[in-house]
């Protein structure tokens, strides 16, 4: 144990056309110091996840943390990317900085505005989350990626129709108590199940309620070192931290077995010494549904071409062994690209404390589980994270 989540801030996702990449920042980083009864000057070093790929025109912004605070200035501050899990790696690279003892208390800011930009070219930027020599040409973007691996899984296993559908089902219900999410609606089994003039087929057998949403939105956490966490009014300690990156080109690998997302998930459960089943809860990386059902596998919660049994059978509901996504996923939470993954150590430090807003806190809650993913399986990030005060 070398880190902790001392404080946090997180905004709601949506569309937002009186917001920019800076104000987002900036109200992220300001409530996250708050929380946390810190000030500026009290933060080593600022990390900024933002993914951008063309979302932004403004693509040096590290810097735009110290527009929270003139304390700010002349702080280390440094911007990282590693596609969708770019917030977990702006995490990773915060607990580095501390387990280096270069810094004790370190500020990570996560950020995305993807709304703003017209419909074909969010297409385009996602896309260059894959290997564009293979798949540059994908019709429907990265959701034709993703209606790829699913047709390659419904073929492989079987039509998994009844399981997207239900997972989507799930998430959509369990969004609907978290203030912070995009969309706060239970459409319910039967709508996700159906084609119809309101969810489409997007790509493959894929619907519009299989597919997450495009977002606007920030969030925040500050990370300390032990000794300092001890003294802090909350801690949320990361028992294992773990990061797996694959080979980019699907061709080089089974990409219906997210070998990476298993390795770090095995290498995580070792550091931390404790089994999946020990875990309270898990906020994994629901792009897509079918990503979500082939993590069950990956993490070992299913044989490789079971996990439909894991939803059928309630495993991962909020009333199951082992609630998947409590705060609705990024199905409907949203996923602005650089804000997901600081989202989900947000949230799950939130349940940990039993600080989750009503409805969406997981009773007991001990342990958490994050996964959060990059491209189709390629940058994979496990945390693992208790309660210490």
């Amino acid at each position: 144990m070398t880190a902790a989540i001392i404080g946090w801030a997180h905004l709601p996702f949506g569309k937002f056309d009186n917001e920019t990449v800076e104000s987002l920042i900036v109200k992220a980083a300001r409530q996250a110091l708050e929380h946390a009864g810190l000030g500026a000057s009290d933060i080593d070093e600022i990390v900024l996840g933002h993914f951008n790929a063309g979302f932004s025109p403004q693509d040096f912004t590290a810097a735009l943390v110290l527009q929270a605070d003139p304390a700010f200035r002349f702080k280390p501050a440094l911007r990282v990317e590693n596609a969708c899990a770019t917030g977990s790696a702006a995490v990773h690279t915060a607990i580095k900085t501390i387990e280096a003892r270069r810094a004790r208390r370190v500020l990570v800011v996560g950020v995305e505005q993807m709304t703003r930009t017209p419909g074909p070219e969010i297409g385009k930027n996602l896309l260059r989350a894959s290997y564009l020599p293979e798949d540059g040409e994908t019709v429907g973007g990265f959701a034709g990626v993703f209606g790829k691996i699913a047709s390659a899984y419904f073929q492989k296993y079987g039509d998994q129709s009844d399981a997207l559908a239900l997972i989507a089902a799930k998430n959509h219900k369990n969004g609907v108590a978290n203030p912070y999410a995009q969309m706060r609606k239970d459409f319910g089994y039967e709508f996700c199940r159906q084609e119809s003039e309101k969810n489409p087929f997007v790509a493959g057998p894929l619907k519009r309620t299989d597919c997450s949403l495009v977002s606007d939105g920030a969030a925040a956490v500050v990370l300390a070192d032990i000794d300092t966490a001890l003294s802090a009014k909350r801690a949320i300690v990361f028992r294992a931290n773990e990061h797996a990156q694959d080979f980019l080109p699907m061709s080089k690998r089974d990409i219906l077995d997210f070998e990476g997302c298993s390795v770090a998930w095995g290498r995580a459960l070792a550091k931390a010494g404790v089994q999946l089943g020990d875990l309270s809860f898990v906020e994994t990386h629901d792009c897509f549904t079918v990503a979500e059902l082939i993590e069950y596998e990956a993490m070992g919660l299913a044989p490789k071409g079971r996990g439909a049994d894991v939803i059928k059978n309630g495993v991962t509901t909020m009333e199951g062994a082992l609630p998947v996504n409590p705060s609705g996923g990024l199905k409907a939470k949203g996923h602005p690209i650089g804000a997901t993954g600081v989202s989900m150590h947000a949230l799950t430090a939130m349940q940990l404390c039993g600080e989750a807003p009503e409805g969406m806190q997981v009773r007991g809650a001990r342990l958490g589980g994050v996964f959060n993913m990059g491209g189709a399986a390629v940058a994979n990030y496990v945390s693992i994270l208790e309660r210490l005060r």
